[in-house]
């Protein structure tokens, strides 16, 4: 990217699980993922920036399972007026949640989206956010999903990086997809 990135009032954590960063199932290069997602949660923090940590209740069964080790959000919250756990049942943050009145409570104009998965909950929440309104940054290097298996006589397997990058892709229109997490920087939201 050639250009400095203007600042985000929030941070939107999408589904960063221990199911999903741990053990035999953690998606490929989940300590990366887990450092730059960690980066960016403290530098929103310094700023004032909202910081929102979206925890998906999985279906019975399922590794996020509501109240089973592989739910539980894997990052510390540090629970305030400016970080917000907000609990959710489908794909999209903003779904049968607050997480749009509190966006717009606090003058919420920009935000950054990180977490799991690339081509599921992270797109339909960063697809949400820009037909709210709202300017989206999605950094390149801070989301992540699993490879998707071949499907014999149709393809071979798609590694996770390639699935991440179409993902990604798909908002490019709308959304800043192209800068690391490195590249991101917070102000405070307006109102509080």
């Amino acid at each position: 990217m050639t250009h400095a990135l203007l600042p985000v009032q929030a941070l939107l954590v999408v589904d960063v699980q221990e199911a999903g960063v741990s053990g035999e199932r953690a998606v490929p290069g989940a300590a990366g993922l887990l450092e730059r997602t960690m980066s960016l949660i403290a530098r929103a923090r310094r700023s004032g920036a909202l910081v929102v940590h979206l925890q998906n209740d999985g279906a019975p069964g399922a590794g996020d399972e509501p109240h089973t080790p592989g739910w539980a959000l894997h990052l510390p919250v540090e629970p305030g007026p400016a970080e917000h756990v907000i609990r959710k049942t489908r794909d999209d943050g903003f779904a049968g949640t607050s997480l749009g009145d509190l966006l717009t409570g606090a003058g919420v104009e920009a935000v950054a989206v990180c977490g799991m998965m690339s081509e599921m909950c992270v797109q339909a929440t960063a697809r949400t956010a820009l037909a709210r309104g709202h300017r989206v940054v999605l950094p390149h290097d801070a989301h992540a999903t699993q490879d998707v298996p071949a499907a014999p006589g149709i393809c071979e397997a798609v590694p996770a990086a390639v699935v991440s990058r179409v993902a990604a892709w798909a908002l490019s229109a709308d959304a800043e997809v192209t800068a690391p997490a490195a590249a991101v920087t917070f102000t405070a939201p307006r109102v509080r």
